[in-house]
C-alpha cells in the first residue's frame, strides 16, 4: 500500500497544523468503501531513548478476525511531540509498516482519533487521505469534545460533540468498563464505523486489530531494547492464507 498523496513531513508545526486544515477538505464522511473482507489494526510503540518508533500493522479476515498478515517497520522520530499534530510524528513509520503488507486491507483501524480531533484531522484521517483507504479511528482516551453519561452495559452508545458537530461516538465495549471513543477517519460514516468496530470486539475492552497491534509494537520495542544496537529485522514475520 502506497500513498496516493505525497506526505509531507520537514514541516515546522505552524506548516503542519495548516496542512492538516488543508488536507481535511478531502476528507469523505460517507461510505465509500466495498464489501469489508478483510480489517487491519494498526499501532505504534517508541523507545524513549533512542527515539525509535516500532509500527505494526496486522489484517485480519471480516468479521471472523482471523490473522491473515502482519508486518512491521522502524524509523526514527522526526517531529517533535506537538499535542493535535502526533500524526505528523507517528504516521511515517505507520506508513512504512502499510507499504510492506502484501494483502491489501478494505478499512484500516488507527489506535487513535480522526473527526475528534482540534482541526477535526486526527491521524485516522491523516492515514486515510494519505492511502485513500477507508479508516476509523479508535481511540481509548477522550482528546476534545463532551458526551452525556453513557449506559453501563456493553454495547451502550453516545454522540460525542465538539464545535456543535457531532465528530464520534462513544462505545462501551464491555459492562461497567471505560468506553472507547469512535471516530470517523476517511471513507466511512459514523453508523459504520460503530458496526464495523462492534463486529471487532471479542469480549475485551479494546477491538480485536488494535489491541493485538498494540501488543505487538510492544513486543518489537522490547525486543529491540533488549538488543540495544543490534538493528531489527526490516519486517516481522508475515502469516498469509489464501482469500
Amino acid at each position: 500500500m502506497k500513498p496516493k498523496i505525497r506526505p509531507q513531513w520537514n514541516l515546522t508545526p505552524r506548516r503542519a497544523a495548516r496542512l492538516q486544515e488543508r488536507l481535511r477538505e478531502r476528507v469523505v464522511l460517507e461510505d465509500h468503501f466495498a464489501p469489508v473482507r478483510t480489517v487491519a489494526g494498526a499501532d505504534l510503540a517508541f523507545d524513549p531513548q533512542t527515539g525509535t518508533a516500532f509500527a505494526g500493522v496486522i489484517v485480519y479476515r471480516f468479521p471472523q478476525m482471523e490473522e491473515l498478515e502482519r508486518c512491521s517497520a522502524q524509523r526514527p522520530l522526526r517531529f517533535p511531540y506537538v499535542p493535535g499534530l502526533l500524526s505528523f510524528r507517528e504516521s511515517p513509520a505507520l506508513l512504512a509498516a502499510f507499504a510492506r503488507l502484501r494483502l491489501e486491507p478494505d478499512v484500516l483501524l488507527i489506535d487513535g482519533h480522526g473527526r475528534a480531533h482540534p482541526r477535526l484531522f486526527g491521524i485516522a484521517c491523516h492515514i486515510g487521505v494519505l492511502l485513500d483507504k477507508p479508516s476509523i479511528g479508535c481511540a481509548k482516551s477522550l482528546l476534545v469534545g463532551e458526551h452525556r453519561e453513557l449506559a453501563e452495559p456493553a454495547g451502550s452508545t453516545c454522540p460525542l460533540y465538539f464545535q456543535g458537530e457531532r465528530v464520534g461516538i462513544v462505545l462501551r465495549t464491555r459492562e461497567s468498563v471505560k468506553p472507547i471513543y469512535v471516530t470517523t477517519g476517511h471513507r466511512v460514516s459514523l453508523e459504520s464505523a460503530v458496526r464495523i468496530v462492534k463486529k471487532c470486539v471479542d469480549g475485551f475492552r479494546i477491538p480485536k486489530p488494535t489491541r493485538e497491534a498494540d501488543h505487538y509494537v510492544r513486543e518489537l520495542r522490547q525486543a529491540y531494547q533488549r538488543s540495544r544496537g543490534a538493528p531489527l529485522p526490516s519486517s516481522a514475520s508475515t502469516i498469509s492464507q489464501r482469500m
